[in-house]
């Protein structure tokens, strides 16, 4: 996820502009630092309680939480909609998304469990999954409820206390969000302070956390990783991607750019997992890129495209075409900034991409196509495979043996076949590399938020 590299300069208030129009939504106070130390001070005193409380009952109160987010959705998704630009249908679906994880996790909680071995006959070896004591939790803004939703939730019921930082582009959203989850669970479970950079800072090194999780940007989670690193605290974090769709020669033209346009378009290129580098075999590139054009010239017609985040990001998505454009990349569609009041972007497909070109290199996080030719599907995976993220990657193929090919050489946590957003509910995967490290959702987190004991027990010698 690209945002801007961590600062220290302190910031009393946040202000957030609609970007559909940059009328104001309103300001939030930042946290002190001294309402930060608070913060974390009274996850640690809930700590000790709230690990004791049987697993039943910390899933009940998990559940209670959804209950009541349930009533807040709409609620929700139209501070969602004002503050980040997102459509209130995807919005409202974000929020139900959340909903449902916590729902997930309220009955995974109680059934997290251990292992056994058997030594001798009269002795025992099994583990405890133990809380790790005080998360907090940094979460982003292009689905601020369904993300936050996944790291509170296994954190809470895993037995952790949490303090959460949203994300300062919506600061509203968090806010309430926390004071809905709040209001089910006991005093000092769950706490949310505002801010910026500087907050997150001051988070991410204080004592007394044990661990530190967060999704948003490469730079943001290394910084994090070298600050756990003093502070000792467990770190689970998924960050930016630059994620390869390789088109083989068998597949449907235009079939293949539905499924590029849905990866790259989709939430306006605002997910982590989006499509932002295309390699596309040359027996089908001219009618791949024309059905492409098309699907980009469809949406920017149809006004279907919501704005981006604020009109930083939109600036930053544009000096990412236009370096691209000046090194040599065409634009088929787009790559114009519009006229008018807001964070608009256009639908943007560039051919003639090459290797060290920015929409190549980096993680756009915009609505940008970017598409390279290769002579064999062999060429598409070694350009797929020579990059520093590892999130995830997407091959059309109609071929088994070059499906499994690319498992072999695709060193990405989660790899789609023919599916540019497939996954099974209650997958989980490990991003690589610069991607970030550690399961950031699905059963797996629970094991993330827990540290195992393991006991070893025998009988004592008989009494002489």
């Amino acid at each position: 996820m690209t945002t801007a590299a961590p600062t220290t300069a302190p910031t009393t208030e946040l202000t957030v502009l609609d970007p559909r129009d940059g009328s104001l939504v309103g300001t939030v106070a930042a946290a002190t630092e001294e309402e930060v130390r608070g913060a974390v001070a009274a996850a640690r005193a809930a700590a000790r309680d709230w690990a004791r409380t049987a697993p039943e009952q910390r899933g009940k109160a998990l559940r209670a939480a959804a209950d009541r987010l349930a009533e807040h959705a709409r609620e929700l998704a139209e501070l969602n909609t004002r503050e980040t630009g997102k459509p209130f249908e995807e919005a409202l679906g974000g929020v139900e998304a959340g909903i449902g994880t916590l729902y997930q996790y309220a009955e995974l909680g109680p059934v997290h469990r251990g292992r056994s071995l058997r030594g001798d006959v009269l002795a025992s070896d099994y583990t405890v999954a133990e809380p790790r004591g005080v998360v907090v939790a940094l979460t982003p803004w292009n689905d601020p409820v369904a993300v936050a939703a996944g790291l509170l939730g296994a954190a809470v019921v895993a037995g952790n206390t949490v303090v959460h930082k949203p994300s300062e582009r919506c600061p509203h959203v968090g806010a309430r969000l926390g004071q809905i989850l709040a209001e089910a669970l006991p005093a000092g479970v769950l706490g949310t302070v505002n801010g910026g950079a500087a907050v997150g800072e001051l988070l991410t090194g204080l004592p007394g956390v044990d661990v530190l999780a967060h999704v948003g940007s490469t730079a943001t989670g290394e910084a994090i990783a070298r600050a756990a690193a003093g502070t000792g605290a467990h770190v689970i974090r998924e960050n930016g991607g630059n994620d390869a769709l390789v088109v083989d020669d068998d597949v449907d033209p235009a079939w293949a750019a539905e499924q590029a346009a849905l990866g790259a378009f989709a939430n306006v290129g605002q997910i982590c997992v989006a499509v932002e580098r295309i390699y596309v075999h040359r027996a089908v590139a001219e009618p791949f890129l024309a059905a492409l054009a098309g699907e980009a010239r469809r949406r920017n017609a149809g006004g279907s495209l919501a704005p981006l985040v604020d009109e930083r990001m939109r600036d930053e998505v544009h000096r990412q075409v236009a370096d691209s454009v000046a090194a040599g990349a065409v634009v088929l569609e787009g790559g114009r900034l519009p006229d008018g009041p807001g964070a608009f972007y256009p639908a943007t497909v560039l051919r003639e991409c090459a290797p060290g070109m920015t929409v190549m290199t980096e993680e756009t996080f915009g609505p940008v196509a970017p598409v390279q030719v290769v002579d064999s599907f062999e060429e598409g995976l070694r350009r797929a495979a020579a990059d520093r993220y590892g999130l995830a990657a997407t091959v059309l193929t109609g071929r088994i043996a070059h499906a499994q090919q690319a498992v072999a050489e695709l060193q990405v946590g989660t790899l789609k076949v023919n599916n540019v957003f497939g996954g099974a509910p209650g997958g989980a995967a490990q991003p690589r590399r610069a991607s970030g490290a550690g399961f950031g959702y699905g059963p797996e987190l629970l094991d993330e938020m827990s540290q195992v004991k393991v006991v070893h027990i025998e009988m004592p010698p008989a009494r002489g």
